[in-house]
């Protein structure tokens, strides 16, 4: 049988082509291709058992186990769910690992039954491998990078520029230990795929936030990181007051918006809590055990006000983990940098201006002349 092949073209992901990944769950789990479906040949078990199978007795052996295993009732409903998807998207392409043997089976028997679609030569493996070039291609771009204190809105100024690439949104994480977002963070695999994949649009200046190589738990590539590190810099200066504010909006509103939408009322309550204060007791050793001790009975304070309505009690223990914890930090971390690869100083607004003037002048530059610093 003639079965249709795809070539691995990220421009599958450019033009949101829906994907349909055959291989088992634990593998899609570990990292998939950006927007794809986990319908599998064949489950975790089942896998697993065709693996020693290869392992002691070969290939044919393995595929003949194989049909077994996923024969009768189990395969039929396996070709219906495949059925399902293309019904719902005309459009969809399969993959496997390699774009082999798992993925050709899909096809042969999607076609069986009457129905057409393509895999991709390659599979799983070699999108993969044009997502991490994309990447590396990208540390070659004119590269800003915007610093500052927290609660400086550094990530509102990436989302508000059309060359921006929110690697904290990749990660699904703020990149402090009260950063980390209510669902599950993407494998590292995830966040390096949505990495690529917001870089596909972008082949120009790139404006990039301040951040260390590990953003929760994913890393920054480390071409990518290296091209950050030598990148020239605007830093956003904020008063207290507003800053305050802003890690208000981060830290309590946002996060309390999203796991009572998740969770619900009570659920949500005491998940955020229990975030909050576990951040809180992850910072020890920095702050000391009286400062935490301090600090811990600011925010119990703080949760019982949140209880009867009134959360702006949690500026109480807020305002002095800025003062004392996050400003510190960065001001240390920034005697260690050039001053003169700040492009510029001032407040969110003067900034965002500089990051536009920056990428317009960066744009002009001809292909291969040092960036502007």
């Amino acid at each position: 049988m003639n079965l249709p092949l795809v070539e691995p073209d990220l421009s599958l992901l450019r033009q949101g082509r829906p994907l349909i990944d055959v291989r088992a769950p634990v593998e899609f789990a570990q990292g998939s291709l950006p927007g794809a479906v986990n319908l599998p040949l064949m489950d975790d078990e089942e896998r697993r058992l065709v693996g020693i199978e290869y392992k002691q007795h070969g290939q044919q052996a393995a595929i003949e186990l194989g049909q077994r295993l996923v024969s009768g009732g189990i395969r039929t409903s396996r070709i219906d769910a495949w059925r399902r998807m293309v019904e719902a998207r005309p459009d969809a392409v399969i993959y496997c690992y390699r774009g082999g043997l798992r993925s050709q089976i899909a096809q042969q028997w999607l076609a069986e039954s009457g129905v057409a679609r393509p895999r991709i030569r390659g599979g799983w493996k070699a999108m993969r491998q044009a997502l991490c070039q994309r990447i590396d291609a990208a540390a070659e771009q004119p590269l800003l990078v915007v610093g500052g204190l927290t609660g400086c809105a550094k990530t509102a100024l990436i989302q508000a520029l059309p060359n921006g690439l929110d690697l904290e949104g990749c990660a699904r994480h703020k990149g402090s230990a009260f950063g980390r977002h209510p669902l599950p963070a993407p494998s590292q695999i995830d966040f390096e795929h949505a990495m690529g994949l917001g870089l596909l649009e972008l082949s120009g200046p790139l404006v990039v936030e301040d951040e260390s190589r590990h953003i929760g738990a994913a890393n920054v590539p480390l071409v990518f990181w290296r091209a950050m590190e030598r990148a020239p810099r605007v830093r956003v200066e904020m008063p207290l007051d507003w800053r305050l504010a802003q890690i208000h909006k981060d830290y309590i509103d946002d996060l309390w918006a999203i796991y009572r939408q998740q969770f619900g009322e009570w659920l949500g309550w005491t998940l955020m809590r229990k975030q909050l204060s576990s951040a809180l007791v992850r910072l020890k050793k920095r702050l000391g055990h009286a400062r935490l001790a301090r600090l811990q009975r600011l925010q119990q304070l703080a949760f019982r006000e949140h209880e009867r309505g009134n959360l702006q009690a949690h500026e109480a223990w807020l305002a002095p983990l800025l003062t004392e914890y996050y400003d510190p930090m960065y001001r240390y971390q920034l005697e260690k940098r050039d001053p003169g690869r700040f492009l510029h100083v001032g407040d969110w607004d003067s900034c965002l201006a500089a990051a536009r003037e920056w990428s317009t002048e960066a744009a002009r530059q001809p292909a291969g002349q040092p960036q502007l610093a």
